[in-house]
């Protein structure tokens, strides 16, 4: 880190990602340090973290093991090439992270992130029907509000209008989308899994009907769909997805970027709903975002008819500089290890209804539309401003950290909570009191 002051700086020549930019630099929110459920900014003020950072800090910052882990990697093998060439690391990790996944996912192909995750699970899907001589599987059903990333095809099955808008002349032209689950007239202020809504699966019977399921290679949805604002899944909804795309040969991508690795209290989000989807796009919570990481994981069928489909040579053109790279895997084996000596996969189950308890106390403050809530995760809807949509809720966040001293996630009109997996009660107190100051703040 520089040690010219943080507010000398010239902040000109950082082009941000999602970011309004010019709001930014024109009042910058600088972090500096952290440690455990805390951040550092560069003012020296605490800043609680109500977000695992970006979804991703789940064992809490600067932990001690990843940190070492880390270093004494970058001492003994700082890079080894991925393309016909291998290192224990990245094995020992796949067969690691195998042990967690849910049952028949038993491959393991590795990226930097969660983009080129779910963008090497929709590639794997098309070269596993092609080796199966199914070439005509060419189409993929994506869902709207949902977020898959930022390559060109994550968001092409993604379903967030600003983002699509953005490069609608250059995405994926064989691309469907599901209606998304939210349902605001009858579901505001569920606890847990909606109970109404399971029908919306339906719409897949739709898309086939029209185009016909021996053309569609794969869905992929998020289970609980974070980034959009907290969308949680009604109670029945991704079973009946999962019969569907087995009845017409179609697989299943779950992009669990955001659920997995302890969110709900288990594993993954497969594991919480007893759904098991034939791929899943992992990240984030790897490496307790420590090293940029991404994972996809795959059915062993799938991995094989694939391998099997050629006699000689490469079987799947496919990979990255930094595929299972050193650091990562070696902060991913630290990670995974911590995540079992604190039991953290596990901690949500037994936290969950004193989170719930906590975050549906807001349903009284002001604007407040809406409390949805599973594991622990949260989604604090509000009344939009009139002309001024997404206004409320970014005024909230600015609030929130300058004079709250806590860090929350806005998407539009929604205040997304997801803590690191080892917050206390108290903190969990801490975070509702501190968000419910800044919403009287700002009402």
């Amino acid at each position: 880190m520089t040690d010219t002051p943080i507010r000398a700086q010239n902040l000109d020549n950082l082009w941000m990602p999602f970011t309004a930019t010019k709001a930014f630099k024109a009042r910058p929110r600088m972090l500096v340090g952290a440690k455990d459920m805390h951040y550092q900014s560069d003012d020296g003020r605490q800043i609680l973290d109500g977000t695992a950072g970006l979804w991703c800090v789940n064992a809490g910052h600067a932990r001690a093991p990843i940190v070492e882990a880390i270093a004494r990697q970058a001492a003994q093998l700082d890079f080894a090439p991925g393309f016909q060439m291998g290192h224990p690391g990245s094995f020992a990790l796949a067969e690691r992270l195998v042990r967690i996944l849910p049952a028949g996912l038993t491959q393991v192909f590795f990226s930097n992130s969660g983009s080129e995750a779910v963008d090497t699970a929709l590639k794997i899907a098309l070269a596993y029907h092609q080796a199966r001589g199914e070439t005509q599987r060419t189409r993929f059903v994506g869902r709207l509000r949902g977020y898959h990333g930022v390559g060109f095809g994550g968001i092409s099955v993604g379903g967030i209008a600003p983002n699509r808008a953005a490069y609608s002349s250059q995405l994926l032209p064989q691309v469907d989308h599901l209606p998304h689950t939210h349902d605001l007239a009858r579901n505001a202020f569920s606890r847990g899994m909606p109970a109404q809504g399971a029908e919306l699966a339906d719409a897949l019977e739709g898309i086939i009907a029209t185009h016909g399921g021996e053309t569609i290679a794969a869905v992929i949805v998020e289970p609980v769909a974070g980034s959009t604002g907290v969308l949680i899944p009604p109670v029945g909804y991704l079973e009946r997805l999962r019969a569907i795309c087995d009845q017409h040969g179609i697989l299943l991508i779950f992009d669990e970027v955001i659920t997995g690795f302890g969110r709900l209290g288990t594993p993954f989000a497969a594991q919480y709903f007893n759904v098991t989807p034939d791929l899943m796009a992992m990240a984030k919570g790897i490496t307790n975002a420590a090293v940029p990481m991404g994972a996809t994981a795959v059915r062993g069928a799938i991995h094989d008819t694939v391998v099997n489909a050629t006699k000689s040579g490469v079987e799947f053109f496919h990979g990255y500089t930094y595929s299972g790279h050193p650091l990562a895997s070696a902060a991913g084996l630290a990670t995974l290890q911590l995540y079992e000596d604190e039991a953290l996969l596990t901690r949500v189950a037994a936290l969950a209804p004193v989170w719930e308890e906590a975050v549906h106390t807001l349903r009284d403050a002001p604007h407040v539309i809406d409390v949805r809530n599973l594991g622990l995760v949260a989604g604090i809807e509000l009344a939009p401003r009139p002309d001024a949509p997404g206004s409320r809720a970014y005024d909230v966040f600015v609030e929130a950290f300058f004079n709250q001293d806590l860090l929350v996630r806005s998407t539009m009109d929604i205040l997304a909570l997801s803590p690191p997996l080892i917050i206390s009660p108290a903190q969990i107190e801490e975070v509702v009191s501190r968000l419910r100051r800044a919403l009287e703040r700002v009402s």
